[in-house]
């Protein structure tokens, strides 16, 4: 048993890049990769809701692509490219999603809307001219509490349309 105790308890060294840097940070085997990017590396804008992957507020992009950081291990993370809610627009600055959500007053609380831009620009990589349908099918992976979801869905569509232009 104390074989097993120590090796639970072991840190070991997890590098990746967050928001465009290389960082690194220790780790225990079982750490979430949601406490590593917020008590390791300070990263407070990944939000602990449910920590069971329903509610979404952990969502975050590995890769290019939107995971929730609750149902990950921060071990799975090593080597990855990690953006968060602060990496989705230059520092200072708001992109187009962050730009239409505070327009249409798409935030109240604000604690599921990291989440939910980082799901957003996932989805509008993937999907760049969506459907009110569509959104609010993406949009079903995340609890808000706050906003009823016209509003954001009035956001989405406005930053879609937007970046459509731009591109």
């Amino acid at each position: 048993m104390t074989t097993l105790h120590r090796a639970a308890g072991e840190r070991f060294t997890l590098e990746l890049t967050l928001n465009g840097r290389p960082r690194c940070g220790q780790a225990e085997p079982r750490m979430l990769l949601c406490d590593f990017l917020r008590h390791e590396l300070q990263a407070f804008g990944v939000h602990v809701g449910c920590e069971h992957g329903v509610c979404g507020a952990c969502t975050i992009l590995v890769d290019g692509r939107a995971v929730r950081s609750c149902t990950q291990y921060a071990s799975q993370a090593d080597g990855a490219e990690i953006v968060t809610v602060e990496g989705l627009a230059q520092p200072g600055t708001l992109n187009e999603v962050q730009r239409a959500f505070a327009k249409h007053h798409a935030l109240q609380c604000g604690f599921c809307t990291p989440g939910i831009l980082c799901s957003v620009a996932h989805f509008l990589r993937e999907t760049p001219h969506p459907d009110e349908q569509q959104i609010r099918d993406m949009l079903s992976g995340h609890i808000c509490r706050c906003t009823g979801y016209a509003s954001i869905v009035t956001a989405i569509l406005e930053a879609a349309t937007a970046m459509a232009k731009d591109a």
